[in-house]
């Protein structure tokens, strides 16, 4: 009972934390907004593709990183943050995580406003919209991270995508953020027209889902089914803190953190350690500042021979690690995918990512 108390305390002490970073936080001005979304995908030459198409997946150093994946086609980052103000903020420092580890800032924030990360809120057949307008724009599937109820939010995106809610779900423009009136897009990868409904998504993550915000009406469809995931993602994984008394996740009750995959979703379920903070998950833009943690992190392979980080690596770095090789590998894949669509002369009506 102490230990939840002590717990307890600790969560109370770091929303109020929150809170003040909050206060001195600067909103994004709107010319910076603007910049951000003005930034369009690059004309991708030969020798980036070669490049490219030569790396293997679960292998990418930093090297290739900063001198390949960041010239070349980018996937974009669609961050889902929590619902409790200003939890937001810890998305926030994951965006800054990726951005200081070389993942190119105009992939991950909002064309129309800057912003970071999209709000548990907003309506998640808007969001699988977005999902759809991306892809057909860009030539890449976006990836879907999301934290706390914004993990939530990730699978009812899915289960959008899979017919759960509605027969037809319409595309959004994120720029205009308005819908553009069509159930259908232009498949970038085969050229043919296709329903938004049955869209398969690459990857998604979460962290630290499920628990009270069960309680809200708009996660009341979720009860039941947070844990099942549904075949319109490849890869899903699903990060729960060995004891997160917000996500109602305890030691040695897996039924109430582990994912399932209901058909062809390969689903990964990892246990982060106890003195993880439901809130502050998340909170990782310090870490690439320590150059011993940054190296790890790069370097960091998954499975039960993962070196351990090193002293001087500030929380959450094994979530950090973990989350970034996925991010990496999957980089890769939609890379590849696009560019070898494009070699083989299909999807001629996608106007992202155009080789010469």
């Amino acid at each position: 009972m102490n230990r939840l108390l002590h717990r307890l305390r600790s969560i109370a002490i770091t929303v109020a934390a929150l809170a003040v970073l909050a206060g001195c936080a600067a909103p994004l001005p709107r010319d910076a907004a603007a910049d951000v979304s003005s930034k369009a995908a690059p004309v991708l030459d030969s020798a980036i593709a070669d490049r490219v198409l030569a790396l293997v997946p679960t292998r990418v150093s930093a090297a290739d990183v900063r001198d390949t994946l960041a010239k070349g086609p980018t996937p974009r980052i669609m961050l889902l943050h929590g619902g409790i103000y200003p939890v937001h903020l810890a998305m926030e420092s994951f965006g800054g995580f990726l951005v200081a580890m070389g993942y190119p800032e105009a992939r991950i924030r909002s064309p129309a406003d800057g912003e970071w990360s999209h709000s548990p809120y907003e309506v998640a057949e808007r969001l699988a919209g977005i999902v759809a307008w991306h892809y057909e724009h860009d030539g890449m599937m976006p990836m879907l991270i999301g934290h706390s109820q914004g993990g939530m939010q990730a699978v009812k995106v899915l289960r959008v995508l899979a017919g759960d809610y509605l027969a037809e779900v319409p595309v959004w423009n994120p720029r205009t953020e308005e819908s553009e009136g069509r159930a259908t897009i232009v498949d970038p990868l085969t050229g043919r027209t296709r329903p938004v409904i049955g869209l398969k998504i690459g990857f998604a993550s979460v962290v630290a889902a499920g628990g009270a915000a069960f309680f809200l009406p708009n996660q009341w469809s979720m009860i039941g089914a947070l844990r099942d995931i549904p075949d319109t993602v490849e890869e899903f994984s699903g990060y729960s803190i060995a004891l997160d008394t917000w996500a109602w996740t305890l030691p040695g009750f897996t039924a109430s953190s582990e994912f399932r995959s209901l058909g062809t979703a390969r689903v990964r379920n990892f246990t982060l350690p106890a003195h993880y903070l439901h809130v502050t998950a998340p909170v990782t833009g310090s870490l690439p500042e320590d150059p011993p943690t940054r190296e790890w992190i790069e370097t960091y392979q998954p499975g039960p021979d993962a070196p351990p980080a090193p002293s001087s690596a500030g929380i959450n770095a094994v979530w950090a690690a973990e989350v970034w090789h996925e991010i990496k590998r999957w980089w890769v894949i939609e890379a590849q995918r696009l560019i070898r669509a494009r070699r083989a002369g299909a999807g001629k009506g996608a106007t992202a990512g155009r080789l010469e």
